[in-house]
């Protein structure tokens, strides 16, 4: 790849005609931290910036033949994965990155755009955790759906947080970024088999932001791809996030929207970035 070429990154995902979450998400995320940015589509949304009314999902051959293309067109240096609707899509996709072990695999599933029919919800969860969780780098992901990743058909007793992280950290996941929205903080833990690694947290603010994940998701693929280390980028991501979530804006009658380019309209009055009255994520001891 010439010197002149930013690292591209390969991303997975639905559309969203807001720009708030999915493909156009990640497009603006990669490119505000120096990356190019390719997307294979997986659906597309009816939606708004308060509600969804529609998810429709492609054709898994339509999927694979999207990411080969790419893939044997230009080098990737990382992927990330986003909402799938679809079991045979998510196999789809698993087959494709399993010939690129090489290429570190950012995973951020959404599953509260699930099929409306409850047994396609569950092998949409058993996809994703036995044939992508395995393959995967770093995993983003709320409590609920950990659990949901690591007793995927719901019939046995649910397990503990803990060991729903150590289970699918024996299945290959590398790390995990578990994520927590308190009623007043946002926290974040980052596992590996060597443990907790990091925990931080900040002020979850009063506004619901839309494509906090993806962003997070997307910024921590940015970072590899430019070939921090696992750790290192999870701080680093979560300082962006924490900046485009404090410019965060307003652009229709539903939720704010992270200002995924805030570093473009900063003010020299602005409060800079670790500053004591306004600081961003702190790590926590353990």
């Amino acid at each position: 790849m010439p010197s002149d070429t930013p690292p591209i990154v390969l991303t997975f995902g639905l559309s969203d005609p807001t720009g708030g979450s999915g493909l156009q998400a990640d497009l603006m995320t990669l490119a505000s931290m120096g990356c190019h940015g390719v997307s294979v589509l997986t659906g597309y949304t009816v939606r708004d910036s308060a509600s969804c009314d529609e998810v429709t999902g492609l054709d898994p051959e339509v999927v694979a033949t999207q990411a080969r293309m790419l893939l044997e067109d230009m080098p990737i240096a990382a992927f990330k994965v986003g909402a799938a609707t679809r079991a045979e899509v998510v196999s789809a996709i698993a087959e494709v990155v399993a010939d690129y072990d090489d290429i570190p695999l950012i995973l951020a599933p959404d599953f509260t755009l699930d099929d409306e029919h409850v047994l396609a919800a569950d092998e949409l969860r058993e996809a994703i955790a036995d044939l992508l969780a395995p393959q995967t780098t770093l995993l983003v992901a709320d409590h609920a759906t950990l659990l949901a990743l690591a007793q995927p058909d719901g019939d046995a007793e649910a397990p503990s947080l803990d060991a729903a992280i150590s289970h699918l950290l024996s299945q290959g996941c590398e790390y995990i970024l578990s994520t927590e929205t308190g009623t007043h903080r946002l926290v974040n833990t980052l596992f590996s088999d060597d443990g907790q690694l990091r925990q931080d947290m900040w002020d979850r603010g009063a506004h619901r932001i839309m494509g906090l994940t993806d962003t997070l998701g997307a910024a921590i693929a940015a970072l590899l791809a430019n070939g921090q280390e696992p750790a290192e980028a999870v701080r680093e991501a979560q300082e962006y996030l924490y900046q485009a979530m404090r410019s965060a804006f307003r652009p229709g009658m539903g939720a704010y929207l992270p200002d995924r380019f805030f570093w473009a309209r900063s003010s020299d009055e602005e409060t800079p970035l670790g500053s004591a009255k306004d600081a961003p994520p702190g790590e926590a001891r353990h």
